[in-house]
Protein backbone atom coordinates (compact mmCIF):
# COMPACT_ATOMS: atom_id res chain seq x y z
CA UNK A 1 0.00 0.00 0.00
CA UNK A 2 1.94 3.50 -1.02
CA UNK A 3 1.38 6.01 1.69
CA UNK A 4 -1.49 8.41 -0.16
CA UNK A 5 -3.52 4.90 0.08
CA UNK A 6 -2.77 5.11 3.52
CA UNK A 7 -3.26 8.62 4.30
CA UNK A 8 -6.81 7.71 2.76
CA UNK A 9 -7.63 5.05 4.63
CA UNK A 10 -6.69 6.92 7.52
CA UNK A 11 -8.48 9.90 7.20
CA UNK A 12 -11.61 7.97 5.92
CA UNK A 13 -11.31 5.67 9.17
CA UNK A 14 -11.14 9.22 10.85
CA UNK A 15 -14.27 10.44 9.66
CA UNK A 16 -16.13 6.96 10.14
CA UNK A 17 -15.18 7.43 13.95
CA UNK A 18 -16.59 10.89 14.56
CA UNK A 19 -20.42 11.51 14.75
CA UNK A 20 -22.37 14.16 13.31
CA UNK A 21 -18.97 15.41 11.20
CA UNK A 22 -20.38 18.13 9.83
CA UNK A 23 -21.10 19.61 12.94
CA UNK A 24 -17.39 18.52 14.31
CA UNK A 25 -16.16 20.30 11.02
CA UNK A 26 -17.22 23.53 12.36
CA UNK A 27 -15.84 23.32 15.90
CA UNK A 28 -12.39 21.81 15.93
CA UNK A 29 -9.76 21.04 13.34
CA UNK A 30 -7.83 17.56 13.24
CA UNK A 31 -5.30 16.26 11.71
CA UNK A 32 -2.96 12.86 11.62
CA UNK A 33 0.96 12.42 11.16
CA UNK A 34 2.53 9.40 11.25
CA UNK A 35 5.00 7.84 13.76
CA UNK A 36 8.60 7.63 13.37
CA UNK A 37 10.35 4.81 12.03
CA UNK A 38 11.34 2.85 14.92
CA UNK A 39 7.57 3.15 17.13
CA UNK A 40 6.12 1.90 13.94
CA UNK A 41 5.77 -1.87 15.58
CA UNK A 42 3.67 -0.07 18.07
CA UNK A 43 2.40 3.07 17.02
CA UNK A 44 -0.36 4.01 14.50
CA UNK A 45 -0.17 7.35 14.00
CA UNK A 46 -0.48 10.58 15.72
CA UNK A 47 -3.81 12.91 15.81
CA UNK A 48 -3.75 16.61 16.67
CA UNK A 49 -6.94 18.29 18.16
CA UNK A 50 -6.90 22.20 17.96
CA UNK A 51 -9.97 23.70 19.41
CA UNK A 52 -11.53 27.98 19.74
CA UNK A 53 -14.59 27.87 21.26
CA UNK A 54 -17.03 30.48 22.51
CA UNK A 55 -19.00 27.70 24.07
CA UNK A 56 -18.77 23.89 25.32
CA UNK A 57 -18.78 21.48 22.53
CA UNK A 58 -19.62 17.65 23.14
CA UNK A 59 -18.35 15.59 20.50
CA UNK A 60 -19.04 11.68 20.11
CA UNK A 61 -17.03 9.40 18.93
CA UNK A 62 -17.65 5.67 18.00
CA UNK A 63 -13.75 4.62 18.79
CA UNK A 64 -11.56 2.05 16.84
CA UNK A 65 -10.11 -0.79 18.49
CA UNK A 66 -7.31 0.76 19.78
CA UNK A 67 -5.42 2.32 23.16
CA UNK A 68 -4.58 6.32 23.06
CA UNK A 69 -2.12 8.19 24.83
CA UNK A 70 -3.15 11.68 25.51
CA UNK A 71 -1.49 15.06 26.13
CA UNK A 72 -3.92 17.69 26.72
CA UNK A 73 -3.99 21.80 27.43
CA UNK A 74 -4.62 21.90 31.14
CA UNK A 75 -2.32 19.54 32.26
CA UNK A 76 -4.00 16.14 31.36
CA UNK A 77 -1.91 13.40 30.32
CA UNK A 78 -4.05 9.91 29.79
CA UNK A 79 -4.22 6.71 28.46
CA UNK A 80 -7.37 5.34 27.27
CA UNK A 81 -8.24 1.75 26.58
CA UNK A 82 -10.62 0.70 24.09
CA UNK A 83 -14.34 2.30 24.73
CA UNK A 84 -16.79 -0.45 24.13
CA UNK A 85 -19.43 2.12 24.29
CA UNK A 86 -20.01 5.68 22.05
CA UNK A 87 -17.10 8.01 23.88
CA UNK A 88 -18.21 11.43 24.31
CA UNK A 89 -15.62 14.36 25.33
CA UNK A 90 -16.06 18.16 26.10
CA UNK A 91 -13.97 20.81 24.71
CA UNK A 92 -14.65 24.37 25.93
CA UNK A 93 -12.67 27.36 25.18
CA UNK A 94 -9.26 27.71 23.26
CA UNK A 95 -7.24 24.65 23.25
CA UNK A 96 -5.09 21.59 21.82
CA UNK A 97 -4.97 17.60 21.96
CA UNK A 98 -2.51 15.99 20.84
CA UNK A 99 -2.41 12.17 20.65
CA UNK A 100 -0.74 9.02 20.10
CA UNK A 101 -2.70 6.18 18.64
CA UNK A 102 -1.47 2.65 18.88
CA UNK A 103 -1.66 0.21 17.01
CA UNK A 104 -4.50 -2.80 17.48
CA UNK A 105 -1.78 -4.97 20.00
CA UNK A 106 0.80 -1.99 20.06
CA UNK A 107 0.45 -1.12 23.22
CA UNK A 108 0.70 -4.86 25.24
CA UNK A 109 4.30 -4.07 26.26
CA UNK A 110 3.97 -1.06 27.82
CA UNK A 111 0.76 -2.26 30.01
CA UNK A 112 2.35 -5.49 30.41
CA UNK A 113 -0.84 -7.32 30.92
CA UNK A 114 -3.73 -8.56 28.60
CA UNK A 115 -4.85 -5.13 26.65
CA UNK A 116 -9.13 -6.26 28.07
CA UNK A 117 -7.76 -5.06 31.36
CA UNK A 118 -7.47 -1.12 30.30
CA UNK A 119 -10.95 -1.80 28.36
CA UNK A 120 -13.30 1.03 29.36
CA UNK A 121 -10.64 2.88 31.51
CA UNK A 122 -8.74 6.00 31.55
CA UNK A 123 -5.34 6.19 33.81
CA UNK A 124 -3.33 9.06 34.30
CA UNK A 125 0.45 8.60 33.53
CA UNK A 126 1.78 8.21 36.70
CA UNK A 127 -0.28 5.50 37.40
CA UNK A 128 1.06 3.05 35.01
CA UNK A 129 4.79 4.43 34.17
CA UNK A 130 5.61 6.28 37.10
CA UNK A 131 5.29 10.17 39.20
CA UNK A 132 8.53 10.59 37.34
CA UNK A 133 6.87 11.00 33.99
CA UNK A 134 4.43 13.63 34.82
CA UNK A 135 7.30 16.27 34.42
CA UNK A 136 7.78 15.02 30.68
CA UNK A 137 4.05 14.63 30.09
CA UNK A 138 3.82 18.53 31.03
CA UNK A 139 6.22 19.48 28.97
CA UNK A 140 4.64 18.07 25.95
CA UNK A 141 1.47 19.43 26.78
CA UNK A 142 2.90 23.20 27.44
CA UNK A 143 5.09 22.85 24.05
CA UNK A 144 3.30 25.39 21.94
CA UNK A 145 5.39 24.21 18.16
CA UNK A 146 3.87 21.06 17.33
CA UNK A 147 6.66 19.30 15.71
CA UNK A 148 8.56 19.86 18.46
CA UNK A 149 5.61 18.27 21.09
CA UNK A 150 5.19 15.51 18.49
CA UNK A 151 9.08 14.77 18.93
CA UNK A 152 9.32 14.95 22.69
CA UNK A 153 6.07 12.31 23.27
CA UNK A 154 8.16 10.45 20.56
CA UNK A 155 10.94 10.76 23.22
CA UNK A 156 8.64 9.71 25.96
CA UNK A 157 7.48 6.64 24.88
CA UNK A 158 11.30 5.47 23.84
CA UNK A 159 11.30 6.49 27.72
CA UNK A 160 8.81 3.98 29.06
CA UNK A 161 9.63 0.77 26.38
CA UNK A 162 10.21 -2.10 28.00
CA UNK A 163 13.63 -3.55 28.09
CA UNK A 164 13.26 -6.65 25.03
CA UNK A 165 14.00 -9.86 26.69
CA UNK A 166 13.24 -13.59 25.46
CA UNK A 167 9.98 -13.32 24.73
CA UNK A 168 9.89 -10.04 23.18
CA UNK A 169 9.80 -12.00 19.56
CA UNK A 170 7.18 -13.62 19.95
CA UNK A 171 5.03 -10.78 21.53
CA UNK A 172 5.93 -8.94 18.63
CA UNK A 173 4.63 -11.46 16.05
CA UNK A 174 1.42 -11.74 18.33
CA UNK A 175 1.62 -7.59 17.40
CA UNK A 176 1.80 -8.43 14.02
CA UNK A 177 -0.59 -10.94 13.76
CA UNK A 178 -3.94 -9.07 15.83
CA UNK A 179 -3.18 -6.12 13.90
CA UNK A 180 -3.63 -7.69 10.92
CA UNK A 181 -6.72 -9.62 11.54
CA UNK A 182 -8.11 -6.26 12.50
CA UNK A 183 -7.00 -4.51 9.14
CA UNK A 184 -8.73 -7.74 7.56
CA UNK A 185 -12.08 -7.13 9.54
CA UNK A 186 -11.88 -3.56 9.21
CA UNK A 187 -10.90 -3.89 4.73
CA UNK A 188 -13.34 -6.47 3.81
CA UNK A 189 -16.65 -6.07 4.10
CA UNK A 190 -17.82 -9.48 3.12
CA UNK A 191 -16.16 -11.00 6.51
CA UNK A 192 -18.99 -10.96 9.09
CA UNK A 193 -18.32 -13.96 11.78
CA UNK A 194 -15.59 -14.43 13.76
CA UNK A 195 -15.70 -18.01 12.25
CA UNK A 196 -14.77 -16.91 9.60
CA UNK A 197 -11.78 -14.46 10.38
CA UNK A 198 -10.42 -17.82 11.97
CA UNK A 199 -10.77 -19.55 9.21
CA UNK A 200 -8.67 -16.95 7.09
CA UNK A 201 -6.26 -16.64 10.06
CA UNK A 202 -5.97 -20.66 10.05
CA UNK A 203 -6.62 -20.45 13.93
CA UNK A 204 -9.36 -21.77 16.49
CA UNK A 205 -12.43 -19.23 17.19
CA UNK A 206 -11.10 -19.84 20.28
CA UNK A 207 -7.62 -18.66 19.74
CA UNK A 208 -8.77 -15.83 18.04
CA UNK A 209 -10.82 -14.63 21.02
CA UNK A 210 -7.91 -15.40 23.16
CA UNK A 211 -5.44 -13.47 20.98
CA UNK A 212 -8.03 -10.11 20.90
CA UNK A 213 -8.56 -9.88 24.66
CA UNK A 214 -4.51 -10.43 25.46
CA UNK A 215 -3.41 -8.10 22.45
CA UNK A 216 -6.37 -6.11 21.11
CA UNK A 217 -8.25 -5.64 23.97
CA UNK A 218 -11.86 -6.30 23.04
CA UNK A 219 -13.21 -9.41 21.29
CA UNK A 220 -13.65 -9.59 17.44
CA UNK A 221 -17.08 -9.74 17.13
CA UNK A 222 -17.29 -6.64 18.71
CA UNK A 223 -14.83 -4.84 16.14
CA UNK A 224 -16.67 -7.01 13.08
CA UNK A 225 -20.00 -5.15 15.08
CA UNK A 226 -17.81 -1.87 15.34
CA UNK A 227 -16.66 -1.33 11.92
CA UNK A 228 -20.38 -2.20 10.17
CA UNK A 229 -21.85 0.26 12.22
CA UNK A 230 -19.22 3.05 11.49
CA UNK A 231 -19.91 2.07 8.33
CA UNK A 232 -23.45 2.59 8.42
CA UNK A 233 -23.22 5.94 10.56
CA UNK A 234 -20.34 7.55 7.82
CA UNK A 235 -23.15 6.68 4.74
CA UNK A 236 -26.07 7.98 6.89
CA UNK A 237 -24.68 11.31 7.86
CA UNK A 238 -24.36 12.36 3.92
CA UNK A 239 -26.62 10.25 1.54
CA UNK A 240 -30.43 9.03 2.47
CA UNK A 241 -29.94 5.16 2.80
CA UNK A 242 -32.59 2.17 2.05
CA UNK A 243 -32.08 0.53 5.94
CA UNK A 244 -33.04 -2.69 4.67
CA UNK A 245 -30.49 -3.00 1.77
CA UNK A 246 -28.06 -1.55 3.86
CA UNK A 247 -28.19 -3.90 7.30
CA UNK A 248 -28.38 -7.22 4.09
CA UNK A 249 -25.10 -5.80 3.20
CA UNK A 250 -23.85 -5.59 6.38
CA UNK A 251 -24.50 -8.77 7.18
CA UNK A 252 -27.26 -8.33 9.87
CA UNK A 253 -30.06 -11.04 9.10
CA UNK A 254 -33.00 -8.83 9.46
CA UNK A 255 -32.99 -4.40 9.67
CA UNK A 256 -34.76 -4.69 13.26
CA UNK A 257 -31.26 -6.75 14.26
CA UNK A 258 -29.34 -3.61 12.22
CA UNK A 259 -31.71 -0.74 14.09
CA UNK A 260 -31.05 -2.21 17.33
CA UNK A 261 -27.16 -2.20 17.25
CA UNK A 262 -26.85 0.83 15.64
CA UNK A 263 -29.27 2.41 18.44
CA UNK A 264 -27.30 0.52 20.71
CA UNK A 265 -24.35 2.21 19.65
CA UNK A 266 -24.92 5.96 18.99
CA UNK A 267 -27.99 6.50 20.95
CA UNK A 268 -30.79 7.16 18.29
CA UNK A 269 -32.24 5.27 15.48
CA UNK A 270 -30.41 5.20 12.34
CA UNK A 271 -33.44 7.62 10.76
CA UNK A 272 -32.70 9.68 13.78
CA UNK A 273 -29.15 10.01 13.12
CA UNK A 274 -29.35 10.72 9.69
CA UNK A 275 -31.82 13.34 10.04
CA UNK A 276 -29.34 15.03 13.00
CA UNK A 277 -26.05 14.46 11.15
CA UNK A 278 -27.23 15.56 8.27
CA UNK A 279 -28.70 19.17 9.56
CA UNK A 280 -25.19 19.29 11.11
CA UNK A 281 -26.41 20.66 13.90
CA UNK A 282 -26.44 18.32 17.57
CA UNK A 283 -27.70 21.77 19.78
CA UNK A 284 -24.01 21.65 21.16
Amino acid sequence: MTSLEQTRRENRARQQAILDPHTAAERFHLTTEPPPEDLKRFLDGYWILNWNLTEPHHQQVLTHPMVHLTFVTGGEAQITGIVSNTFTREISGTGRALGLRFRPGGFRPFLGSPVSTLTDRVLDVEDLFGEATQAAANTIITEPDVPTALELAATFLRSVAPTPSATTPSMYRNIDEAAALVDTITTDPSLLRVSQLATQADLSTRQVQRLFAEYVGIGPKWVIRRTRIQEAASRAATTPQDWSALATELGYADQAHFTRDFTGAVGVSPTQYASWARRGDNGS
